[in-house]
């Protein structure tokens, strides 16, 4: 990664930065982070205050400038953002490539800007890398930004998992057996009272013939 150290760098790079430094300090007070690579040296920031949150969108921009100070817009440079989840090796692919658009921050017009959403907190390394579209004059670079995601939105809970057909099918039977047994045994209720109340006729009538010639006999 190429740290910004102002008094290690060639003379060239030296000039670019006291521009990049100049254009910091008539900005509004808002985190930057500075840093050049050949002849471009690029203004980075990400919101909010360089304290992005997992699951939330972080406006990301980056004010490119030549040395003299002249500045690079999106429409002159073949750009491209990558988003690589750290600790990575060489040959790793980004988890993220998001799109880069023209967009308007502070006092700068038409820069290189994105709507990052980072998918969990950690540490993330941010790669734009560029070259000149025909008619702009810069060199081919490459910048890399360290960026710290805190946690951010809970992940949504998912809904109870609808019951399956056979579970609904395994419900619908269980109630109708249910229904089953409940009719058979109020049949059987109703048939078993008017038996009950034939048995007790015929018992009290059985009684009554038996009694009666008795009487009549001791008579």
């Amino acid at each position: 990664m190429n740290h910004f150290h102002i008094f290690h760098l060639p003379l060239r790079s030296q000039i670019l930065s006291v521009f990049l430094l100049l254009a910091g300090l008539i900005s509004p007070a808002t985190a930057h982070k500075v840093q050049t690579n050949a002849d471009v040296g690029a203004t980075f920031h990400i919101e909010p205050n360089h304290n992005p949150r997992a699951g939330e969108p972080a406006k990301t921009w980056f004010a490119l400038t030549r040395i003299g100070g002249q500045l690079i817009p999106l429409e002159q440079c073949v750009c491209k953002l990558a988003v690589y989840e750290q600790p990575s090796a060489a040959g790793d692919s980004p988890i993220l490539e998001p799109p880069l658009k023209a967009i308007s921050a502070e006092q700068y017009q038409g820069i290189p800007g994105a709507d990052i959403i980072f998918p969990k907190a950690g540490t993330y390394e941010l790669e734009l890398s560029g070259a000149p579209k025909s008619g702009a004059n810069f060199q081919e670079f490459n910048l890399k930004y360290t960026v710290n995601v805190g946690a951010g939105k809970t992940a949504p809970t998912s809904p109870a998992a609808p019951k399956s057909d056979s579970g609904v099918q395994s419900s619908q039977d269980q109630v109708s057996s249910n229904e089953r047994v409940q009719s058979n045994s109020q049949s059987f209720v109703q048939w078993l009272i008017p038996v009950i109340v034939l048995v007790v006729i015929l018992g009290i009538g059985g009684f009554w013939f038996v009694g009666v010639p008795k009487k009549l006999s001791n008579k």
